[in-house]
């Protein structure tokens, strides 16, 4: 595990104890049993896929570690709702504080301003983590293979899906692929950034799509700048993007979405 990975469990687990007093267990499941307009993120991307148009999980996010603020005038239904507008498959919301600015408001307001299935994405280590994210209108979780045990992980994967909660795995590297890959979610979401250095290559996709079986989803996150990039990875059969940062600086995101991908 990165420091800066170690960093952002340490205050997982800290904010975990202080989540836990403020609603206990007994209080988030009463909300859980509220759900009742799950989304299909699965259906959603592959619909695309199906239609032969790339499949792009647009992110909301205000900042991040290494950059800092990306986006001033943050407002997370504008966002959302322009993201619907110009062809998104399913939304990615920052739910993290500390780190990235995101909260769960940010989650529910972008839900509730379009008709897209939404990922909660944040640091996953505790099952209660789980409920909460269903609880607060998410329709999939993020489990990051980096910072997780795999028996730990298949239980927060059957936890989520007993939810009627899509899972999305986050791999880096070969080895957290096969973790990865004992997962029955289809979603393989491989991560450019070297979590270590910071770097950013898409030969990190390229590299593992040999070893990924051909009934999974492979999506493709961090390094997703331009049409170009966009083509190179279509060219190597990656339908699948997860695409942010590129976005929260352009003056409309939904209008950055549809010039990178149309």
């Amino acid at each position: 595990m990165s420091d800066i990975l170690e960093r952002i469990i340490a205050v997982k687990r800290e904010e975990l104890q202080a989540a836990q007093q403020t609603m206990p267990m007994a209080a988030l499941l009463d909300a859980v049993d509220a759900r009742s307009d799950l989304r299909d993120f699965v259906g959603a991307l592959r619909a695309k896929i199906k239609a032969g148009r790339a499949a792009v999980i647009a992110e909301v996010k205000k900042a991040s570690p290494s950059k800092g603020v990306l986006r001033e005038h943050f407002v997370p239904a504008e966002i959302a709702a322009s993201y619907a507008q110009h062809g998104a498959a399913c939304l990615s919301v920052l739910t993290d504080a500390q780190f990235f600015q995101g909260s769960a408001a940010y989650l529910q307001q972008a839900r509730a301003a379009c008709d897209l299935p939404v990922l909660r994405k944040d640091f996953m280590v505790d099952s209660y983590q789980v409920f909460e994210a269903c609880a607060m209108g998410a329709d999939c979780i993020l489990l990051i293979a980096a910072a997780l045990e795999t028996e730990h992980m298949q239980e927060l994967e059957e936890l989520a899906q007993s939810l009627g909660l899509a899972v999305l795995v986050e791999v880096h590297n070969e080895a957290e692929l096969k973790q990865a890959l004992t997962l029955h979610t289809p979603l393989i979401g491989i991560n450019n950034r070297n979590l270590r250095t910071f770097e950013v290559t898409l030969d990190t996709t390229f590299g593992l799509l040999a070893q990924i079986p051909k009934d999974r989803i492979v999506v493709t996150e961090s390094g997703i700048l331009s049409r170009d990039d966009v083509t190179l990875a279509r060219s190597h059969g990656v339908q699948t993007f997860l695409v942010g940062e590129a976005f929260m600086r352009a003056e409309v995101p939904g209008v950055a979405l549809a010039e990178m991908f149309d």
